[in-house]
């Protein structure tokens, strides 16, 4: 009895650990909302956490976890032991930064990631760049798979060169990858980029700036729905291929409007002039080299503030089920969010309504 009770044991050990997926960047913005979704799903979640991190979200939904980092080739060969399929979400993001501050994370951590998948025969890989590689979009262009990529900033720079190490991988040594392009991520869990400009900055911060009258077209992402994307990229899709994945693009000055009407508010944006916005950034950004401090307004947020972001993920759609949330419907669940963490209790005055 004791001999087939032990052999069931390793059974059922074996069974959830042929079906273990491993997760870079898990306490990330992207993380919060993935790795809940796994589980629910039903897959066996391993991750890797920095001892920095804050993995208690982990801890409670009874994650496995690696202590460790990308950049640290034996914690990733210990994570990805034994797992069917790896997410490599983890990446270092930021307007402001030398390349030398990417390269690490986002081309060596990657190759880490994709050299132990390949050692470990994993059945699929999904790696996570971003629509950005593209570098600033031509005027009144659609950015799609094909569209040509000059990164123009070091960021942008470094995720090309990660998914130019996912290729070199799937194309001469078989790794059986996926790569994801998603576009500016909104949602729970997030207080960077666009979270920061379109909720944090004009409904927390009581800077309500908007350039060009707000026309240009911003590309935003719901965590929620990428991460819908990622779980059905485990079984769909085919490795070797780029997707984007972003929602319907939308102007400044219409996120603008839906995010203070969801709110009740008059949020009166102040119309700042372009020249004047790109000299703060460029003051702010020399400063903030001076101080070895990202500055609030760096240089590289130019890019993605004064050009115009059309992107279809028309592919996404078909191959791997995307259909990305209203954004009415995005914007209303990380407002309640927002506020079931209190930063709307101060809030500015309600719009009088009439009777």
């Amino acid at each position: 009895m004791i001999k087939i009770n032990a052999l069931e044991n390793f059974v059922s050990w074996w069974l959830k650990l042929s079906h273990m997926i491993a997760v870079t960047g898990a306490t990330g913005f992207l993380g919060h909302s993935l790795v809940p979704l796994l589980i629910e799903r039903g897959h066996q979640v391993r991750c890797l956490v920095r001892p920095t991190s804050d993995a208690q979200f982990l801890i409670e939904r009874g994650v496995e976890l690696v202590c460790g980092d990308v950049r640290e080739p034996a914690a990733v060969l210990k994570l990805v032991d034994g797992c069917e399929a790896v997410i490599h979400a983890a990446g270092h993001f930021r307007f402001w930064g030398k390349y030398e501050d990417f390269f690490n994370t986002n081309v060596r951590g990657t190759h880490h990631v994709a050299e132990a998948a390949r050692q470990a025969g994993v059945r699929r890989f999904i790696h996570l760049s971003t629509v950005a590689v593209v570098g600033a979009p031509k005027p009144g262009t659609i950015i799609d798979e094909l569209y040509p990529c000059a990164p123009r900033d070091a960021y942008q720079q470094s995720k090309l060169d990660g998914e130019g190490v996912i290729l070199h991988h799937t194309r001469d040594c078989g790794l059986p990858a996926i790569i994801l392009r998603p576009g500016a991520f909104y949602g729970p869990y997030g207080h960077y980029a666009w979270n920061r400009i379109f909720f944090e900055d004009p409904h927390i911060r009581r800077l309500p700036l908007q350039i060009h009258r707000g026309q240009h077209l911003t590309f935003p992402i719901f965590t929620p729905d990428l991460a819908h994307v990622i779980e059905a990229a485990l079984t769909r899709g085919t490795p070797g291929e780029v997707y984007n994945v972003c929602g319907p693009s939308i102007t400044h000055h219409a996120a603008n409007e839906v995010i203070a009407r969801l709110l009740g508010r008059d949020t009166h944006f102040i119309n700042a002039p372009q020249w004047g916005m790109l000299w703060l950034a460029r003051l702010m950004t020399l400063f903030g080299n001076l101080v070895r401090h990202e500055p609030f307004y760096p240089i590289n947020l130019a890019t993605y503030v004064f050009y115009d972001w059309i992107v279809n993920s028309d592919k996404a759609r078909r191959e791997l089920g995307f259909e990305p949330t209203p954004f009415e419907e995005g914007a209303r669940i990380t407002l309640e969010w927002y506020r079931k963490m209190g930063y709307f209790r101060n809030a500015w005055p309600q719009r009088t309504r009439a009777k």
